[in-house]
């Protein structure tokens, strides 16, 4: 069985059981019809549908299939999203009150995680890619300079892919931290795709790793995997379930199943026909690229003039892509882009071309100073305030342009001149309510 769960589901429903359990549909159609087919496969934990936080089927084979294609000893399930597998998988790497190396770049899910379990986070700066205008990949040298400076770090976590595009150095970071006896921990949300596509090196040797296979994958939205390394798969299982709803969703569920089944058989020759366009839209037009920068193969990263109004433009022509900055244009293309819409994104380009180029230099994010820790911050007393008129406050939040929520100001940390300043650069709405500390 290539698709343990969703058989189950099937199954079933094909028994036509009389159903006195919840949801409390029946497993009957609703009124809208789009959704008349996800219903009969939308039950609780019975004997024949399992339990998604205990052992044994459907769950078993279905994430044994899926720990085998990403080199795991244990892959869980999640129907949160990354957030969810990022909470759970520091929970499983570290203790409360433990220092930790943390991207910059990191989602704000990992700032959250650290104020729920109290870890110390020392920061690791990205470097910064001038001609690009984009923080670079990660590798063992800025990893070993920030351990010499916080040796008692015990874990460390990094965001790879980025959501331009950019891969760390996973496995040579891997190797010096376990020298060390150091965790770590890969935020791969946006790289569930790359192991399908021959890039098994992605997340070589992390104990840790999040994908989300509802962003490049076609899974349903929320849809998740986290895999371990050297744990017992009851401790994942329970630190998961602190984390996730006791009633998960089985069709997001089920379609994991089928998300890693499209990609082992016919779906794989599709997306590396994505892989192809992608390659031939970046020669075509100003993009990140270069044999220097480890990317993800699959991610189309424009270099524009005016981020914002170049998105605008797309925007009026029926395409929306994933996010903007000052100075770049992201889209997520996957196998189920069809040559068709390729087309139709490489017209609009060629209409947009005299927009595409360098824009003004952006500059590095600041890091700011620190004043409490990011559990005190979050949980402190605090009130709302225009982000104009914040400086020398303390951020009880996240000051985070979304996407791709990387933090300007994490929680605890003093909102100074510099962050104003970066923030109108960037342009961000000023006139946004943000939280502060009393």
């Amino acid at each position: 069985m290539s698709t343990p769960l969703y058989d189950a589901l099937k199954e079933y429903a094909a028994e036509n059981p009389l159903r006195l359990h919840m949801p409390g549909h029946k497993g009957k159609a609703l009124s809208a019809p789009e959704l008349e087919e996800v219903t009969a496969l939308d039950v609780t934990e019975l004997p024949p549908t399992g339990n998604l936080y205990e052992f044994g089927e459907p769950f078993e084979s279905a994430q044994a299939l899926w720990a085998e294609r990403f080199q795991a000893d244990c892959c869980q399930f999640l129907t949160g999203g990354s957030t969810m597998g990022i909470h759970t998988g520091l929970t499983l790497l570290c203790r409360p009150g433990d220092r930790v190396l943390i991207d910059r770049s990191c989602h704000r899910a990992v700032y959250n995680a650290m104020a729920l379990l109290d870890l110390r986070p020392e920061y690791l700066s990205r470097p910064w890619l001038a001609e690009e205008g984009i923080a670079g990949p990660i590798g063992p040298a800025q990893v070993e300079d920030a351990l010499e400076k916080h040796p008692d770090v015990k874990a460390v976590c990094i965001t790879s892919p980025t959501y331009c595009g950019v891969l760390s150095y996973i496995g040579d970071i891997a190797r010096l931290l376990h020298s060390r006896g150091i965790k770590l921990m890969v935020d791969g949300a946006h790289g569930a795709h790359l192991p399908f596509l021959g890039e098994e090196a992605a997340f070589a040797g992390a104990d840790a790793v999040v994908v989300s296979a509802h962003k490049t994958l076609s899974a349903l939205g929320q849809g998740a995997l986290l895999f371990t390394r050297g744990m017992d798969p009851e401790r994942v299982r329970r630190a998961a379930s602190i984390y996730g709803t006791s009633s998960p969703s089985y069709p997001i569920l089920a379609s994991l199943d089928l998300a890693r089944e499209e990609l082992e058989g016919k779906g794989i020759w599709s997306y590396r026909r994505a892989l192809q366009h992608t390659a031939r839209l970046r020669e075509r037009f100003p993009s990140l690229g270069g044999s220097a920068l480890p990317l993800d193969p699959a991610r189309l990263t424009l270099k524009v003039k005016d981020g914002p109004a170049f998105t605008r433009e797309l925007e009026a022509r029926g395409i929306f892509p994933e996010m903007e900055d000052g100075g770049h244009v992201v889209m997520i293309c996957t196998g189920r882009d069809s040559d068709e819409d390729f087309l139709r994104l490489e017209e609009a380009l060629e209409e947009l071309r005299d927009r595409m180029g360098d824009s003004p230099p952006l500059p590095r994010p600041p890091l700011p100073e620190r004043a409490l820790s990011p559990r005190e911050a979050l949980f402190a007393a605090a009130v709302t305030r225009l982000l104009e008129d914040c400086e020398g406050k303390i951020s009880a939040g996240q000051i985070a342009p979304y996407p791709p929520g990387v933090p300007v100001a994490a929680p605890g940390e003093i909102i100074s001149k510099k962050e104003l300043a970066y923030l109108r650069e960037i342009g961000y709405n000023m006139k946004k309510f943000v939280w502060v500390t009393r």
